[in-house]
């Protein structure tokens, strides 16, 4: 019969990461956690659970391998085509009104939203005034979204998204292709910041005239989403924006009375 790690073993595991590591993944939902942690423990080929909960505890290169394989990193360009359309027609010309623009985009995963959000920055003359913050739990990823490189066969689809979502020009104008994969210009990686920020247990580090926390909440208990929410509350100016993603909402948490909808995406104003 194939071993698995047990509900009782995962839990013994998070308290591990939060001991060992300072990693608070006790908020998690654990149907996913357990099917990640699974999959892991069947791919190392794990003798026993023991075996695993030792490896976790003393090489902190398995543990890195082990944050990479659980946090979920699934994202494209230009995602959610309505929700990049509303973005470039109803927020970004209240930024434009703006100095300085900063922008916050938490649990950035490879950064295929951030490169997104900086192309129609620059389609709307903002880009020079803009410093986009891009912050993930996972190093592993941060480093390769600090690269701007991705694969050569995704760019068909995320061409795509990007006339969809209303983009102008042409796409291939935002990159270099070299062999299998691309890599975006300068001028968009000149007005970015990568960093790793663990939004369960960090605090806030800046002033913020819009957050993107898109597709992270999902995978958060309610008390835990509570908590993200009240730091990206504090991390906003007033009258910010807050994006989240398309099966996520503020709707149930008593800070929503400060908030308004704009139009029918899932974006949110800062009124109070």
């Amino acid at each position: 019969m194939e071993k698995v790690v047990t509900d009782q073993q995962i839990e013994i595991l998070l308290n591990d990461l939060l001991e060992k590591y300072g990693y608070d993944f006790t908020g998690y939902t654990r149907a996913s956690l357990k099917r990640r942690i699974n999959r892991l423990f069947s791919l190392d080929k794990f003798p026993s659970f023991a075996e695993f909960r030792f490896r976790l505890r003393t090489d902190e290169r398995y543990f890195a391998r082990f944050i990479e394989e659980i946090t979920v990193n699934v994202t494209e360009m230009f995602r959610d085509a309505g929700f990049f359309k509303t973005l470039k027609e109803e927020v970004l010309p209240v930024l434009a009104t703006y100095p300085f623009i900063r922008i916050w985009h938490a649990g950035c995963s490879t950064g295929e939203e951030v490169y997104s959000t900086a192309i129609f920055l620059k389609e709307a003359n903002l880009l020079h005034k803009s410093l986009l913050y891009a912050t993930d739990l996972n190093p592993a990823v941060v480093s390769r979204a600090a690269k701007g490189m991705f694969p050569l066969h995704h760019l068909k689809q995320y061409s795509q998204n990007y006339h969809q979502a209303g983009g102008t020009a042409e796409f291939s104008s935002y990159y270099t292709a070299a062999y299998d994969h691309v890599i975006f210009s300068e001028e968009l990686r000149s007005r970015m910041v990568f960093s790793t920020h663990n939004l369960v247990s960090e605090s806030s580090f800046n002033q913020f005239q819009l957050v993107m926390c898109r597709n992270v909440l999902i995978y958060f208990d309610k008390e835990l989403q509570g908590k993200v929410f009240a730091l990206i509350d504090e991390s906003l100016d007033p009258l910010g924006f807050l994006a989240l993603g398309s099966k996520e909402s503020m709707k149930m948490f008593p800070i929503v009375s400060r908030y308004r909808q704009v139009g029918k995406e899932k974006i949110w104003r800062k009124v109070t």
